[in-house]
């Protein structure tokens, strides 16, 4: 069998959100993709339910924004509960102006969502897209990979690319056929995850705010999503049948300390293993994996599809690098390093907040919420979930290092021509050189190109970057900050304390060790 004529750019297997998200960035860029999934539509069902900012200011990048926004709700507090049903902690949401120019924390509903970034990315000529099949096999060549499909009548078809993203979930076959093993970090609990229409009767009795009941009998969390859509996370106790509690009659059994059966309608119940795994490897030659392929984390933060956006869009600029021949090969291991790094870092808090959940043992959750209330002089003081958001620590970052090197750039509202516009909208994508003062502009060299991309300089106060609220100069001056360089991703690069510092980071950057080249 012949593989077909075309060699595309990139393929990437898995048609999920994270799969969805690279094929539209790719396609965004002119790069030649394709698509494969082996289902041929959006799973109907609820399964990620909560976002963050950072996944809206991408949502935002890629056009999308606007037709998410009927799907997504601001997300409540968290409130946890202690032994004695006692208040011992609160997670809260940043008040206003919000740092990237959207709420925070925010619930959705999966499907509507799937489908419009599904649509995004089919929107893109250079983008192909084919359901119904499977990979059996993949071939790693110099030049290329070749996937090996079945369609589901088993029809077979070859096809080529330069590089391969696995995007195809858990139990991902890009991951074992690339040889990529999982290292375990540590975390393997049964749960049962019931989504639930709650009618007016419960919601009427129901809490306003989401909950975390750290209960040593039985440990639950219950998340308020979009409309009447309430989600429970409950802990199979030892000895209890997993598939047994998937049933209507099991869900609705460990729903009965919270929701009687006339008051709402199962929308969907499902027993998992709640793992924390991290790919020991994120690219074997060509072939690179992201979302659920290369990581899984417990639920307690909701953080597992922001993490698999995260991943597609730290690397799709570098792969765009690579293969229009700007960037060295090498570029692409960064995308591995800052994302493991990053992985296990949040992995680690979201752990740590699971044990303040999970434990069974009386005693020591008494302990523990003597021990919480006791931080504060007895009070529960809200911490916001994104102080709990670690920096990139290592990969594509400046030298010296800086609290504010590998953290998320802040996006203010800016007045515009036409009138007030979100930062990114007004500079578009891509690095960007930003300045505290204006004056300071006159004295670097420009144009610039980084990795082949032409940089955009600007400074505060001036247009196009004129706050409406000092989110920007509020951050510059927090840090003691006079210019900033930001990555295509909105992660911080690096910082400089004066010009002539600003002029020595820019010289001396990785890219001008990367010359243009051959494409990869």
């Amino acid at each position: 069998m012949t593989a077909g004529s075309t060699l595309y750019d990139v393929a990437v297997v898995g048609f999920g959100p994270a799969g969805a998200v690279a094929a539209g960035l790719l396609g965004q860029r002119g790069l030649s993709t394709y698509v494969c999934d082996r289902q041929a539509d959006v799973y109907d069902k609820p399964r990620a339910i909560s976002l963050d900012h950072e996944i809206l200011r991408l949502f935002q990048q890629m056009g999308v924004i606007d037709r998410v926004a009927p799907y997504i709700e601001p997300f409540t507090d968290s409130v946890y509960l202690g032994v004695d049903g006692l208040v011992i902690q609160r997670l809260s949401m940043l008040p206003p102006p919000y740092p990237l120019a959207h709420p925070p924390s925010v619930v959705f509903t999966q499907p509507p969502v799937e489908r419009v970034l599904r649509d995004h990315a089919a929107s893109f000529d250079s983008v192909a897209i084919e359901l119904g099949r499977t990979v059996t096999f993949i071939e790693q060549h110099a030049d290329c990979v070749v996937l090996h499909l079945r369609d589901g009548d088993g029809t077979p078809a070859l096809v080529r690319a330069r590089y391969l993203l696995g995007c195809d979930g858990a139990s991902s076959t890009v991951r074992a056929q690339a040889g990529i093993e999982l290292e375990d970090l540590g975390f393997d609990e049964p749960w049962l995850v019931v989504d639930v229409k709650v009618n007016d009767k419960g919601l009427a009795r129901l809490p306003a705010t989401s909950m975390q009941y750290c209960n040593p009998a039985r440990p639950a969390t219950m998340v308020i999503g979009p409309g009447n859509h309430r989600r429970w996370e409950i802990a199979n106790n030892p000895g209890e049948d997993p598939a047994s509690a998937a049933t209507p009659e099991g869900a609705w059994r460990l729903l009965e300390p919270y929701l009687a059966r006339d008051e709402g309608e199962l929308w969907r119940q499902a027993s998992y293993r709640f793992h924390a795994l991290v790919a020991e490897r994120w690219r074997v030659g060509r072939v690179l994996l992201a979302g659920d392929a290369a990581h899984q984390q417990p639920p307690f933060l909701g953080q597992g599809m922001c993490q698999g956006l995260r991943d597609v869009a730290n690397l799709t600029w570098k792969l765009d690098a690579v293969l229009r021949g700007h960037a060295d090969v090498a570029l692409l291991d960064t995308y591995g390093q800052e994302r493991k790094a990053h992985v296990i870092a949040l992995t680690t808090r979201i752990k740590n907040i699971g044990s303040i959940i999970t434990e069974r043992d009386p005693a020591q959750a008494r302990a523990r919420d003597a021990r919480l209330l006791a931080q504060h002089g007895g009070e529960v003081v809200p911490t916001p979930r994104q102080e709990l958001q670690p920096a990139l620590s290592t990969g594509l970052l400046a030298p010296r290092s800086h609290p504010a090197r590998g953290t998320i750039f802040p996006q203010p509202w800016v007045q515009g021509s036409s009138g007030k516009l979100r930062l990114d909208e007004q500079l578009g994508r891509g690095w960007r050189v930003i300045l505290r003062r204006p004056d300071r502009l006159t004295a670097l060299p420009r144009p610039m190109r980084i990795f082949g991309e032409e940089v955009c300089f600007a400074a505060l106060g001036s247009p196009p970057l004129v706050e409406t609220e000092p989110v920007l100069s509020g951050w510059m001056d927090r840090l003691g900050v006079e210019a900033v360089i930001v990555r295509p991703d909105h992660y911080v690069y690096g910082v400089a304390g004066s010009v002539s510092e600003l002029g020595e980071l820019l010289e001396n950057g990785p890219w001008r060790a990367h010359p243009a080249r051959q494409p990869a």
